[in-house]
């Protein structure tokens, strides 16, 4: 059974005002007195600890901070690299030589954020801690937004491979069923282009990969798939880390994609292959993720009827490398069952 418990609220009918504050959690008015330091520290931390299990993309990012008063947007630039120097020199001529050059690439941050009302009927008759609740929840949706615009910018990522079923390949995400899964031997191919395209490794040893449970499923059903647990002592896990296979570790993570497109309306996973610093994250100073409570006679109106709890934070994503990061699409023996992400 579920309960409305918003009912005796409604946000779009909230007046600002600033005749005393009550306390977030009791709901008890005193004049001129915020919610206490101690209070904002603990809601504060469970907000964060919340969000934090939620991060898996952007762990695998380079992370740039945004210093206050710097613009919105950052700038990364890298040396072109130079060609080989494979033609003798020619005694007492001095050679051509090459010119040193930069690409750049920008971002800018965007901010993002959401609330939710609690009434004060609510706050006042409820058996359990609302104020508490409604932060916790809150922080498991804030960390699922910011790895979710992180993974939807990687999958703009250019490069991808097909799953094949068997010995038969595919080509296209169109030719994929739920008999194309992901094997050792495609995780094998998709570490083999990282190497040839010389992307640099995680520790300068493991590529590492963002895979769906459905997915790893089947993956992990080989006899040679090693469990995290068993490397743990010698390697630091990535948050969601369950294990590796053919040079590559694999962290597991229900958002990692599921799209529609394949033959005959089979959903396609998406799991992503990483080499180090594929990508940017822009972590702005001052406006990281912040938990925003509002006691009712701040936000609820003339008869002040509601509190809120929202978050807020400004984030940015971007591609660096194309060549450091490989998207491998297969099926799943779960393709009948599951849905879009």
């Amino acid at each position: 059974m579920r309960f409305d418990l918003q009912r005796f609220a409604d946000a779009g009918t909230s007046v600002n005002t600033t005749q005393g504050t009550a306390n977030a959690y009791t709901g008890d008015t005193t004049p001129s007195t915020a919610m206490s330091a101690t209070m904002k520290t603990y809601y504060d931390t469970e907000l964060l600890e919340n969000a934090r299990p939620q991060l898996v993309f952007s762990q695998l990012g380079h992370h740039q901070s945004l210093p206050a008063r710097h613009g919105k947007t950052v700038e990364w630039r890298k040396f072109d690299t130079f060609d080989k120097a494979l033609t003798p020199l020619t005694e007492g001529v001095i050679p051509t030589g090459k010119k040193l050059s930069m690409t750049s690439t920008t971002v800018e941050v965007e901010q993002f954020g959401d609330y939710t009302t609690i009434s004060d009927r609510l706050d006042t008759h409820a058996v359990d801690p609302v104020i508490l609740g409604a932060t916790e929840e809150m922080g498991a949706a804030a960390g699922a937004t910011a790895d979710t615009l992180v993974r939807n910018v990687l999958m703009t990522g250019t490069n991808v491979m097909y799953a094949p079923k068997g010995t038969t390949a595919a080509t296209s995400r169109s030719a994929l069923t739920a008999d194309h899964k992901l094997t050792p031997d495609v995780v094998h191919k998709a570490v083999t282009w990282l190497k040839k395209c010389k992307a640099p490794k995680f520790d300068g040893r493991w590529y590492v990969a963002v895979i769906h449970p459905s997915v790893a499923y089947d993956l992990t059903s080989s006899a040679e798939w090693v469990e995290a647990h068993k490397y743990a002592a010698t390697a630091e896990l990535f948050n969601g880390e369950i294990g590796q296979i053919r040079g590559c570790r694999f962290i597991e993570s229900t958002e990692a994609p599921i799209i529609e497109g394949g033959a005959n309306g089979a959903l396609v996973y998406a799991t992503l292959f990483f080499g180090k610093n594929a990508f940017g994250v822009v972590d702005p100073e001052g406006m990281g993720l912040e938990l925003i409570v509002k006691d009712r006679t701040q936000v609820g109106g003339p008869l002040n009827q509601f509190s809120t709890v929202g978050y807020k934070f400004e984030t940015a994503t971007k591609i660096l490398y194309q060549e450091r990061m490989v998207r491998v699409e297969s099926g799943s023996s779960y393709s009948g069952e599951d849905q879009v992400n």
